[in-house]
């Protein structure tokens, strides 16, 4: 597994740089790592629009979109 920190910390400091996901750029909100109730499976990153979530292989595996209140 890898440092969170190293990798998107920049991206939460900094509001200028963004993910680009299907040519459209996303401000990274925060991260942190999932689990499976008892090892670590996998990492989250969460937008202003969605979650986006990857094993620890770093592969994708869904974008869910948050609610809109």
């Amino acid at each position: 597994m890898f440092n969170l920190d190293q990798k998107y910390e920049s991206y939460v400091r900094n509001g200028d740089k963004k993910l680009r996901i299907d040519g459209e750029e996303h401000r990274v909100r925060g991260y942190g790592y999932t689990d499976d109730g008892k090892d670590i499976d996998g990492y989250y990153l969460l937008t202003d629009h969605h979650t986006l979530y990857y094993n620890k292989k770093e592969q994708f595996l869904k974008m869910e979109s948050l609610k809109v209140s």
